[in-house]
């Protein structure tokens, strides 16, 4: 089968993908086959390094390090507080929501104060408290297995319910989170007018 290379920008990130030069004739060209083209193209999508400071090449085992033991932190707390505050498999959980907005509004605030508050900080922090901690504090396949409970236990106003307000109070609360930190060091959001 001959190949071809098509090249991808998606933001900053320049992806390569090798596949079929043509993609396979369909019944339904609408839904093309994805197990034999679009599958495989993404199996082959390759994500290329440029020059940007953030992009650092290969495996970087501090990084993978700084995760592991900031996830096993944040995944420890979590599983604190569902000690602390139990719900029951037909309950709504309102542990799991409570986890998840904190977390989301500490992640507002820790990337907006290392942005502005400690530009130099070790490159090591953000992977450790971010990803790692925070990752692992908060759960959003937690949240989707309450939500298939839910529907299993025939409560299926608590789980559209749960599905709905998790997605809403984690994006207000992040934001919430990177407003307040913003406001608070001093660099309060403007329009671009007023910039």
């Amino acid at each position: 089968m001959h190949t071809e290379v098509h090249f991808l920008t998606i933001g900053e990130a320049h992806y390569s993908v090798q596949g079929p030069a043509h993609p396979p004739a369909h019944a339904n060209p609408l839904w093309p086959d994805l197990a034999q083209y679009g599958v495989g193209m993404l199996q082959k999508m390759a994500l290329h390094t440029h020059s940007h400071p953030d992009h650092h090449p290969g495996v970087q085992p501090s990084v993978v390090g700084a995760v592991a033991v900031g996830g096993a932190a944040g995944a420890a707390a979590r599983y604190g507080a569902e000690l602390l505050w139990p719900t029951g498999p037909s309950d709504f959980p309102w542990t799991i929501l409570l986890v998840n907005t904190v977390g989301c509004f500490l992640m507002g605030v820790l990337m907006v104060t290392l942005k502005l508050r400690f530009p130099a900080a070790p490159r090591l922090i953000s992977p450790l408290l971010g990803t790692g901690v925070l990752g692992g504090f908060t759960s959003f396949s937690h949240y989707t297995d309450n939500v298939r409970q839910l529907f299993d236990e025939g409560s299926p106003g608590y789980a559209v319910g749960c599905m709905l307000l998790t997605v809403v109070a984690a994006l207000a609360a992040v934001t919430a989170g990177a407003v307040a930190t913003h406001a608070a060091l001093g660099h309060g959001y403007r329009t671009r007018a007023g910039a």
